[in-house]
This record gives C-alpha cells, sequence and structure tokens, in this order.
C-alpha cells in the first residue's frame, strides 16, 4: 500500500516488482500520471477491511466505521495505534527526510482475522 506522495511513477511500477500495489493520490502528486489514482482505495486481506487514504481528515464516519485498519500518509509522520477497534496507521515517508522526522517504512500483518502493525525505521 502507498497513501500518497508517490511524486514519480516509477516508484510504483517498482513496487509492484515486489508484490502488488494499492496506492492513493496524495497532495504532491501531480500531472497526469497521477489522475489515475483515485482518493480512496479499500482490500481486504483475511477477512480484514483497510482503507488506504493521504489525509485522514477526507474521511468520514460513515466510512471509517465498515474498515478494521487506515492507513493514511500525509503527515509523514509515523503512528500505529487502535482507537476504538480500528488501527490507524501512517508508515511515516521512506523518502527524504522530512523536517526531524524519522525515515521509515511500515509493515501490517493480518493473521487469523488479527492485525498488527509494526514502524520500521530505515537509517539512512
Amino acid at each position: 500500500m502507498h497513501a500518497g506522495d508517490i511524486c514519480d511513477p516509477a516508484i510504483l511500477d517498482e513496487l509492484s516488482t515486489i508484490a502488488p500495489v494499492t496506492a492513493v493520490r496524495g497532495n504532491n502528486d501531480l500531472g497526469e500520471w497521477a489522475q489515475a489514482l483515485r482518493d480512496f482505495e479499500t482490500l481486504e486481506a483475511g477477512g480484514v477491511h483497510v482503507g488506504v487514504v493521504h489525509d485522514v481528515k477526507s474521511l468520514d464516519a460513515r466510512r471509517i466505521a465498515r474498515l478494521h485498519a487506515i492507513v493514511a500518509g500525509h503527515s509523514h509522520r509515523p503512528l500505529c495505534e487502535t482507537r476504538e477497534g480500528v488501527l490507524w496507521f501512517n508508515p511515516g515517508s521512506a523518502g527524504p527526510r522530512r523536517f526531524s522526522l524519522p525515515v521509515s517504512v511500515g509493515e501490517i500483518v493480518v493473521d487469523r482475522g488479527a492485525l498488527a502493525g509494526r514502524i520500521i525505521e530505515l537509517s539512512v
């Protein structure tokens, strides 16, 4: 999953050599290639429904109620916490360091309907 601010479509091509990619458009994704990306995507894995969005402020309560996890970007601030039974997850940013935030990616594991997420800080 990629929660936006991809900035270069070659990144999606490279990621797709590893695994299928679900991506949304971020506020820094400009150009014709980015128009093909939606603002919100859902996917299902092992009976778990995950929403992918760039900015969580664009979500409404009805959409959140149907999800087990929300993956977001925008702030580039890593987050992995459960609120009212929903995993709120922001992997941070694997691109150039933003402000004093860590460079990171995230992993979500679905095992028998249970979710576990972790932030992986990259040394650069």
